[in-house]
């Protein structure tokens, strides 16, 4: 009975063992055989109501106040000892020295490893992984850490709720080269087929990230690859990075997904995987939405026409205000430069001889109607 007892638990764990080993022997894909739509059949998690990524609806984020900065701990304290480059044959990924940690979250976190997703066809065709309100991104960065104080590696810790800790950096196409992705790309000729590896020079590892780690959009998500074990709490941040258009063509056709001896080569790209559903999580951001709302193309369309049209109201005013003040101060100049009236002598003249009449013709009437009043001669 006893025996028994023991034996039980002894198959069901070696039988959980194979199975764990065969999945990790099937050969998938994004797009050809073991594609996205049959990862479930294979990789059960893969069907999981809370995989990732996830398109965030920024309208739909819940503010959490309690989300403080997320804090690098060694990222830029490489060292002299050179990173590991290796092409997976699904994206390419630096392995992460475990002095470089993550603060800012319930647990410690220790970092494994960093790696890109990309499109296939330069700006405009997509590339992210998450979204922001239905608009990708040109690629996306993702690194990797475990729960150190929970866990003792990142095997026993990527099948946990709790295990894992993503930051999710997307990045868009500028003019401007970045020289902290060249840290990258440059060294990416060295692992061009499948299963390559090289080193590559340390290097600041937080150089990588957006300025601002105090912006972000945090919920609970998985692996985006298989297994898609549902472990892992997400850190998207809000502010994007950008690098040039030239790197991210580089990015996207100088890796393969085949080995260096198969017959038919296979440019790695659109490694990345399609939204997934929300269900019954909530995407909380740290960060209020008016003090960072993402603006749809048609918001910021109708945003700069408004201001345009204000501009060009603005300047009609203010030339008809000049316009104004300018006709007034013509008018002032020619009215103060108009000659004095000359006085009117002549016409006082002729009222002084008017008066002057009228005195005499009074003095006759007078003399009419009184003889007595005038002078007598004498004989």
């Amino acid at each position: 009975m006893n025996s028994r007892a023991l034996f039980l638990p002894l198959i069901l764990l070696v039988s959980r063992r194979t199975a764990a080993d065969s999945a990790e022997e099937i050969t998938w894909t994004y797009s050809g055989l073991v594609g996205q739509s049959d990862w479930s059949q294979y990789f059960p998690e893969c069907g999981g109501s809370s995989q990732s990524p996830v398109d965030v609806t920024t309208t739909q984020t819940k503010y959490d106040p309690s989300l403080v900065p997320v804090t690098p701990l060694g990222y830029s304290q490489h060292g002299n000892q050179p990173f590991t480059l290796h092409n997976n044959g699904h994206t390419v990924v630096i392995e992460l020295p475990d002095w470089m940690g993550l603060q800012g979250l319930r647990w410690l976190f220790t970092a494994v490893q960093l790696h890109l997703h990309w499109g296939n066809g330069g700006p405009g065709h997509g590339g992210s992984e998450h979204t922001i309100n239905g608009r990708s991104a040109d690629a996306e960065l993702h690194v990797v850490h475990y729960n150190s104080e929970l866990y003792p590696n990142m095997s026993a810790a990527m099948t946990q709720r709790d295990g894992l800790a993503v930051l999710g950096i997307l990045i868009e196409t500028g003019e401007e080269t970045n020289p902290a992705f060249n840290n990258i790309i440059n060294y990416m000729s060295r692992v061009r087929h499948a299963d390559q590896k090289t080193f590559i020079p340390a290097f600041d590892v937080q150089s990588l990230l957006p300025k601002s780690l105090g912006r972000y959009y945090r919920y609970n998500g998985s692996l985006t690859t298989p297994p898609c074990y549902q472990s892992v709490v997400w850190t998207v941040f809000h502010e994007r990075v950008q690098i040039s258009k030239e790197q991210l063509l580089k990015m996207e056709t100088i890796l393969y997904s085949s080995k260096a001896g198969d017959s038919h080569r296979m440019l790695l790209q659109d490694n990345y995987r399609a939204t997934q559903p929300l269900n019954h999580r909530v995407v909380f951001a740290s960060f209020s939405a008016e003090s960072g709302q993402e603006l749809s193309s048609g918001e910021v369309t109708a945003i700069v026409i408004g201001v345009m049209c204000g501009c060009v109201g603005l300047a009609v005013i203010v030339r008809f205000i000049v316009k104004t003040i300018r006709s007034s101060s013509s008018w002032d100049v020619l009215h103060n430069n108009r000659p004095a009236p000359m006085p009117r002598v002549k016409d006082q003249e002729k009222s002084n001889n008017k008066k002057q009449d009228f005195a005499l013709s009074t003095t006759s009437e007078a003399e009419r109607k009184d003889p007595s009043a005038s002078p007598r001669t004498e004989p």
